[in-house]
């Protein structure tokens, strides 16, 4: 048995926290590969290590002077070494940091030290091998990662380490320069070490214990998910359910290793297992419900549509000549309706309606915006009848208007559409059908 263990910022924002991540390792030997993220909030008002790295950097860019805004990260790594007890002396480290700042070595090199660093601490506070992910985490030219060259080149290193800490959230160029993936891409560096060491188990821990069926902002102290697959993360995932970067999936789910997502604040949680698949049955129809706002929709109708072929081609090589992506498309005998982000779409909608006209010759074009769309999603959905029926019910008790409906063939999720100021409403009676009511 062994497990990789990834710990995001808010576990790792202070020597405190510092120690209640290290009790969980030390508490399970099988957890042999060690993830950190940058240092997070302390507290409210707190600035995130990460976000001072970009401050500091960005006066460096300007040829500013950056010595304080450094010293000042500085002194929040030596607080979490001193409070740890550590004989630990990172000055060489940021006179480095410092050379490369001033000889603009990137942002991408400056947001990675929040990782680098910590990960210098973690090793030494546990006692591990420390293996720097520039070294083992391998992008190719174009700045994609090189996922089987990473494996190789990975799986080799660790077979020589049987315990490491390799930071998160970067990786190198194959000029050997850093290259850093998004914002909370320590999940993604976990996922990869878990493929590459064949663990049994990625644990992913954060702040929170585990997944919930919707929004807490939204619904107060919501149900928590047991159980969810892959399929059904990727869809929550996309609709804004960010307990973890939803790119982390690929690695493990190829590999079928699944991912326990834990509170490093309350470790005695089961938190949520994420898995390839289960024959186990969620409590509820559905596993959860997530939405974003900030959509609009393009309207097009041509009588005889469903006859011309490739009608659907031309109106959507209209977005793609524009730069514009496509969230839902769905369609009638004489309609067609195209689901865009409003912010990428309103700067080009001219453009992009003038495209239609030319390439798809339609009768009307519609446009309407402020709209919100929200994910239903649960493999209890295929075997229960009457599921969207009941989330009709559900809305227009609340005086709520359904503006688009869009099932998949997998019936694994179903797509809403509604105005804007009707998102929380629409969650909420929702919700309540499903799992307060359970009508």
């Amino acid at each position: 048995m062994s497990k990789v263990v990834k710990f995001g910022g808010s576990s790792l924002a202070s020597a405190e926290q510092f120690k209640k991540v290290g009790e969980i390792i030390r508490a399970d030997s099988t957890r042999r590969y060690v993830i950190p993220s940058a240092p997070g909030k302390r507290f409210d008002g707190d600035t995130k290590v990460t976000d001072m790295l970009y401050a500091c950097y960005g006066l460096a860019q300007q040829e500013k002077d950056f010595a304080r805004a450094l010293m000042e990260i500085a002194a929040r790594y030596q607080e979490i070494i001193d409070g740890l007890g550590l004989e630990l002396d990172l000055s060489g480290e940021f006179r480095v940091i410092e050379d490369n700042f001033r000889d603009k070595a990137g942002e991408n090199y400056a947001a990675s030290r929040g990782e680098y660093l910590n990960g210098r601490i973690m090793a030494a506070y546990l006692g591990f091998a420390f293996v720097d992910a520039a070294e083992v985490i391998l992008f190719d030219e174009q700045g994609n990662f090189d996922a089987e060259r990473t494996n190789e080149v990975l799986g080799r290193r660790l077979e020589t380490c049987e315990y490491a800490v390799i930071p998160g959230f970067y990786g190198s160029m194959p000029d050997g320069s850093v290259k850093t993936f998004s914002r909370g891409g320590s999940d993604v560096t976990g996922s990869i070490v878990a493929r590459a060491a064949m663990v049994d188990v990625y644990e992913n821990w954060t702040d929170v214990s585990g997944f919930l069926v919707a929004d807490p902002r939204i619904i107060e102290d919501p149900k928590k998910i047991e159980t969810i697959t892959y399929r059904e993360l990727r869809e929550l995932s996309y609709m804004g359910a960010m307990v973890l970067h939803e790119d982390a999936i690929f690695p493990v789910r190829r590999e079928g290793i699944p991912i326990n997502i834990r509170n490093t604040n309350a470790p005695e949680d089961d938190g949520t297992w994420i898995v390839g698949s289960t024959c186990q049955k969620s409590e509820y129809v559905i596993t959860g419900i997530a939405g974003k706002k900030g959509f609009c929709s393009i309207n097009i109708e041509k009588d005889m549509m469903n006859a011309e072929i490739g009608f659907g081609r031309k109106v959507l090589q209209a977005f793609e000549e524009n730069g514009i992506s496509f969230e839902h498309v769905p369609s009638g005998i004489d309609t067609m309706t195209v689901f865009a982000h409003q912010d990428e779409f309103m700067h080009k909608e001219q453009k992009v309606v003038a495209g239609i006209h030319r390439l798809a010759k339609p009768d009307f074009i519609d446009i309407e915006s402020d709209l919100a769309l929200i994910a239903v999603v649960g493999r209890g959905m295929k075997s229960t009848r009457g599921t969207a029926g009941r989330i009709f019910s559900a809305l227009a008790h609340v005086n709520v208007n359904v503006k688009m409906i869009d099932q998949g063939s997998s019936e694994l999720n179903i797509i809403i559409g509604v105005a804007n100021e009707d998102f929380e409403a629409a969650i909420k009676a929702i919700y309540d059908i499903f799992v307060v009511t359970r009508i």
